[in-house]
């Protein structure tokens, strides 16, 4: 049975480098795409990395119940497009979803079967160190994410699972055992 898998944690801690390595150990899993407001990073390209939408264009899907969940996060609204959830699921395909913690809870609520996995710093000083190293923020941007990043720590006990990105191989084991366990999948 296809599930939705739901990862989430501070900015900078590696969820995506983590989700690309088990999309490639797990190859039945998708990515959903999430909406965002934002402009796009160097590189990045509409319906690849995300659905770059207009403010008046999200609004528009927020009032028509277009989102499984949604949030602003420094500045920018995300969402998760319903229909590409539910569209994938019922094709019988697993869905990754790359949220924050905010929208986490919205899935939550929405869709208790969801498996949650909260993806945690080994030390909160380690995220200000990848976030500079990025270089994609300006120095205010990233102090906003920090500020964030420490209310979004505080709730990784509401999750299911926790996974500690100290080392990425390990991190991505750890990663990699949770959703076949969850799928009833032997090892890869």
């Amino acid at each position: 049975m296809a599930k939705v898998f739901v990862i989430t944690g501070p900015s900078g801690v590696g969820k995506g480098t983590l989700i690309k390595e088990l999309l490639q150990r797990v190859p039945d899993l998708e990515l959903s795409v999430s909406a965002t407001t934002r402009q796009p990073r160097e590189g990045e390209v509409d319906g690849r990395d995300y659905h770059f939408l207009s403010a008046a264009q999200f609004d528009r899907r927020i009032d028509d119940e277009d989102f499984l969940e949604f949030a602003t996060y420094s500045g920018n609204l995300y969402g998760t497009m319903r229909t590409e959830v539910e569209r994938r699921l019922a094709e019988g395909h697993s869905v990754v979803l790359e949220i924050e913690v905010q929208g986490a809870r919205q899935v939550r609520a929405a869709m208790r079967e969801s498996v949650q996995v909260f993806i945690a710093p080994p030390d909160p000083s380690v995220l200000r160190e990848r976030l500079d190293s990025r270089g994609t923020d300006a120095p205010h941007a990233i102090d906003a994410r920090l500020e964030v990043a420490s209310q979004e720590m505080a709730a990784q006990d509401e999750f299911a699972y926790r996974v500690v990105n100290d080392d990425l191989e390990h991190a991505s084991d750890e990663l990699e055992r949770i959703v076949r366990a969850e799928l009833g999948l032997s090892d890869g």
